[in-house]
């Protein structure tokens, strides 16, 4: 599954076309690589994502064409959150 899309449908970015924006600019990893939105995604694949002052990094558990939105959360699994303070 491509990675723009995984990311609409397990909900971890609302669009696909802003999900699009942030891996051609390089903020999106699979497995410590540099993804761009047309990257496979495979069960087990660890992808990291720079939001901002927030990174998240989530394993893959599982793949699907259409989830329930209540059902969403249970194909990644949230493996490290963090955030980047400001020392101004």
């Amino acid at each position: 599954m491509r990675l723009d899309k995984f990311l609409k449908i397990s909900r971890l970015v609302r669009r696909r076309t802003i999900a699009k924006e942030i891996a051609d600019q390089g903020r999106i990893e699979i497995n410590n690589k540099v993804a761009k939105s047309s990257a496979n995604v495979g069960t087990g694949d660890l992808i990291t994502i720079h939001f901002g002052n927030k990174t998240i990094t989530v394993k893959v558990l599982k793949l699907a064409e259409l989830v329930k939105k209540d059902e969403a959360g249970e194909m990644y699994e949230l493996v490290k959150e963090e955030y980047e303070r400001d020392f101004r």
